[in-house]
């Protein structure tokens, strides 16, 4: 992934100098730290919160609670992200380890993700090489599309194949390379025998923990989830450069700060290797340069559903 914001024309969109790049691309163990344990640490808890209250009360006075929970575990997607482009931290090993766990929690195998998301940026908005595009939503009803805002058909999609690859050891999808195939079979496999592990373990010790603490929460976070990534790429152009084929949404603190900064995802797009923590200062310096500015998710949600819609009226 390279730091080129270019455009068909092969004109460069405001660039960066050199000294600049570098003083924004300077990693940090502690900001990593920070955020990864900040958003953590929530996750504990509000589960934490959860149990006792479903063990107290029972389980329906605790679905508010689920719902918060289920936004700060579905986001961790923003953390896998992160370290899949090894930004989160200086550190190699603690980006792999807070990827891996990140990974395992969202059901998501993180090798598999990284090499996904190498073609993502290399061919971004290109129908056929970007894999977002090739995997993504093709509604032809509006309850379809209503499906496919859930996060729900994404989620069991990516689970359907992770057990494809563990159980057939075959590898098909062209964003895998053949000498990573065997690599992305050991992953699933490990990751199915893990799940199957704690399911066992579960079931043994009589305890719905797990499932009131994580994997509800994990269901209800693809409603938030999913519309905040569609407003990443949907209804922007299909040409090379980032400020053209992105949108960057501006919203709240909050939202940023367990989105990682990633609503900076125009800047993100056009230099991946500046880490999420100093996006908002890249968004400073070429703010002007942004073509697609959503103002804030619900808004942009209803543009992106909008889009969708005169997509498939058009045929």
């Amino acid at each position: 992934m390279t730091d080129a914001t270019v455009s068909e024309s092969g004109h460069r969109l405001k660039p960066l100098t050199p000294a600049m790049l570098r003083e924004l691309s300077v990693r940090s163990d502690l900001r990593g730290a920070a955020q990864s344990l900040g958003h953590y640490g929530v996750i504990v808890l509000m589960g934490t919160l959860i149990w006792k209250i479903s063990s107290t009360w029972g389980v329906l006075w605790a679905l508010p609670l689920m719902a918060v929970q289920g936004y700060v575990v579905a986001f961790l997607f923003m953390a896998v992200h992160e370290t899949a482009h090894k930004t989160a931290f200086r550190s190699r090993g603690l980006n792999l380890v807070v990827g891996y766990l990140s990974a395992f929690l969202i059901g998501l195998p993180y090798e598999y993700y990284c090499l996904f998301h190498w073609d993502h940026h290399r061919y971004t908005q290109d129908p056929d090489k970007d894999p977002e595009l090739i995997v993504g939503v093709k509604p032809t009803s509006d309850t379809q599309l209503a499906i496919a805002y859930s996060g729900v058909l994404q989620v069991a999609g990516r689970l359907r194949l992770m057990l494809g690859h563990a159980i057939t050891g075959e590898v098909t999808v062209p964003w895998i390379p053949e000498n990573k195939r065997a690599v992305i079979v050991r992953e699933a496999r490990v990751y199915v025998a893990l799940y199957a592990l704690l399911l066992a373990l579960s079931l043994w010790c009589a305890s719905a923990l797990l499932l009131w603490v994580w994997i509800v929460p994990l269901v209800i976070g693809q409603f938030f989830l999913r519309p905040y990534l569609y407003a990443e790429h949907t209804g922007c152009e299909r040409t090379r450069s980032a400020f053209q084929n992105t949108r960057t949404t501006y919203t709240g603190a909050m939202v940023k700060w367990f989105a990682w900064n990633m609503p900076y995802h125009v800047e993100h797009h056009a230099y991946p290797s500046i880490p999420f923590h100093a996006l908002p200062k890249l968004n400073e310096i070429v703010d002007d340069e942004i073509v697609h500015r959503g103002r804030g998710y619900i808004r942009t949600t209803r543009e992106t559903w909008t889009w969708f819609r005169r997509q498939r009226q058009a045929g």
